[in-house]
């Protein structure tokens, strides 16, 4: 989830309204179903419990000491694919973050991302304890970055459906042509990455990079709320079955994932278990600290000492703001003073001013609702320190890094009880779930901890203990540790391939590929040519089956943009047609 993008004023029209509401509570896809997780009830396991009970498969690799850095991962090479890389929204700056770590470190990194409208550098240097490790072998070489050009997401521009590209093509441009990257990690794998995992799949098998991936966002969730139905349906199942497809392929070595839900769905698209490996997230607990709670900025939000609710968020129909306007509303019902403070944006105005529009008056006559727009590094914790109480209320979050930095900052939570907050949030200690479809009890929970101080500050300071436990360090060498196994595992299978046999995989892949034509292959030339041109049909026909994919949901954004090009330009025709009218 965002925590670092721009708002706008908040002014709309009334079919805005109608069209984000619309989209806002479109159905969610199946697996989001209450169906398929636990009700929630008072006596119910609390989120630390829950958090020990993945179904694992056994351990594939040795277990390390996660505070220590693989030494063996100095000077190899790592292709880092993903699909927004700069101080954009959650996704990027964990990614941010492992990048840092891992040059610090000594690895060889070489970014490839969309190119994206974000202000700012897309590199900082390492926080924290990294700024010690002055004599790491890599901390000076330059980082090697390649933007990619794409098609911007009008509902959210940061990020972009990346056009077609080879990975050989990227291979040339990070690492060189004749130094191919020792293993390909991908962040958040969409249409970058669906399309390095399609072509490693084509590869002979002794020229496939082993990959990992992260998943982190939940694609098929964004589908179902965004796209109005039946391509909303038809979208869902392309993401599973392209998923399913690229994800059980031999060259993916590890999943991360970082809840139970997220697990969950992997199993339905069935991915093997062996590879699928929980990773949690942390949290920069000298950045985000209750120490950082400001009187004057509470002043400038609550003059008249209203509690102040905070949200952090990117402005979105898919954030849940339609749950969070009528939540608003029923707290005003009830007589509760508050001010609720939203930090965040988008970069599409037309998407922010539908988004304000939800919040009806007297909400925004009363002053009650402030956008505060794009907030970053000191900006954005002084933000959360100085809130009394942070809602959550998007169910398409994979994990919410929002809201463990919110816990870092001392401020209890309130979330709708599905996705990774379920995870994160350990019921009455820190905060509250409450079911996703439930309003009155998320209410309820609002109210309570509003006119209860002290249960407020003993929530804040339990939540700042937990976050305190999850360092970045010890996650991202988990990340490093993981490259270093699978590396090892890829060399030692190219090891194994004597001279004699080198050309096993060749034999394999022309019977597996086309066994017909199996009786053409029997010298070393006509092997060559019947494989390379049976893996170029076959990757053809694979970008195909993606491609049309991608076809169809550019032909959706596109009307997508002409409708907001629309709606918002019959605003400023009215008012023309209504000066003309005033000046006759």
């Amino acid at each position: 989830m965002s925590s670092s993008t721009s708002t706008g004023t908040s002014s709309s029209s009334s079919s805005n309204t109608a069209n984000t509401t619309k989209r806002i509570r479109r159905k969610p896809a199946k697996y989001h179903s209450p169906e398929l997780k636990p009700k929630h009830n008072k006596g119910a396991a609390s989120g630390s419990q829950r958090n020990n009970n993945h179904a694992a498969a056994p351990p594939r690799y040795s277990p390390h000491d996660n505070a220590v850095f693989p030494t063996s991962l100095i000077g190899k090479r790592i292709l880092l694919c993903t699909e927004s890389f700069g101080p954009v929204n959650g996704v990027s700056r964990t990614t941010l973050m492992l990048v840092s770590h891992l040059r610090a470190h000594g690895a060889r990194v070489a970014v490839v991302a969309p190119l994206n409208h974000t202000e700012g550098t897309t590199l900082t240097g390492p926080s924290g304890d990294q700024n010690k490790n002055d004599d790491k072998k890599n901390s000076q070489d330059p980082l090697v970055e390649v933007r990619l050009h794409g098609y911007p997401l009008p509902f959210n521009p940061e990020l972009s459906v990346v056009y077609p590209v080879r990975v050989t093509t990227l291979f040339a441009r990070t690492f060189g042509a004749d130094e191919p990257p020792d293993l390909i990690y991908l962040a958040s794998p969409a249409s970058l990455g669906f399309q390095v995992l399609l072509q490693m799949r084509q590869q002979p098998w002794e020229k496939r990079v082993p990959v990992i991936c992260n998943f982190q966002t939940d694609l098929a969730g964004y589908c179902a709320i965004l796209f109005p139905h039946p391509l909303s349906t038809v979208a869902v199942f392309a993401f599973a079955m392209v998923q399913s497809y690229l994800f059980r392929h031999e060259s993916v070595r590890t999943i991360f994932y970082p809840s139970r839900f997220v697990r969950r769905y992997l199993e339905a698209q069935g991915v093997q278990r062996h590879k699928m490996d929980v990773l949690r997230r942390g949290v920069d607990t000298a950045l985000f600290r209750p120490g950082r709670r400001s009187d004057a900025l509470r002043r400038a939000i609550a003059p008249d000492g209203e509690i102040i609710l905070l949200c952090v968020s990117r402005v979105a129909g898919e954030k849940g703001f339609d749950f969070l306007a009528r939540a608003a509303a029923a707290l005003r019902a009830r007589g509760l003073k508050f001010v609720l403070y939203v930090v965040g944006g988008n970069r599409n105005r037309e998407v922010e001013r539908e988004v304000h529009a939800l919040f009806h008056s007297p909400l925004r006559d009363e002053g009650r609702v402030v956008f505060a727009g794009f907030k970053t590094g000191e900006d954005l914790a002084t933000a959360y320190a100085s809130g009394d109480i942070f809602l959550h209320c998007s169910v398409t979050e994979t994990f919410g890094l929002v809201v463990l930095e919110s816990m870092a900052s001392g401020v209890p939570v309130v979330a709708r009880d599905e996705g990774g907050p379920s995870d994160i949030i350990d019921e009455g200690q820190c905060g509250h779930l409450v079911p996703a479809e439930d309003l009155d009890g998320f209410v309820d929970r609002v109210m309570g901890l509003a006119e209860d101080r002290g249960a407020r500050e003993e929530m804040g300071r339990r939540a700042r203990e937990m976050a305190c436990e999850a360092t970045w360090d010890k996650i991202n060498n988990q990340v490093a540790w993981r490259m270093a196994d699978t590396i090892e595992e890829r060399e030692k299978e190219l090891a194994q391939l004597v001279p004699p046999v080198r050309r096993a995989p060749l034999y394999r892949q022309t019977s597996q590929l086309a066994p017909i034509y199996g009786w053409l292959s029997t010298r070393e030339a006509a092997r060559e040519v019947v494989t390379s041109r049976i893996v170029d049909a076959r990757l053809a026909g694979g970008f195909g089956v993606v491609m049309t994919f991608w076809v169809f949901t550019g032909l959706y954004l596109a009307l997508t943009e002409v409708g907001l090009w629309v709606r918002g330009m019959m605003p400023r025709r009215v008012g023309r047609a209504s000066a003309e009218t005033d000046g006759r």
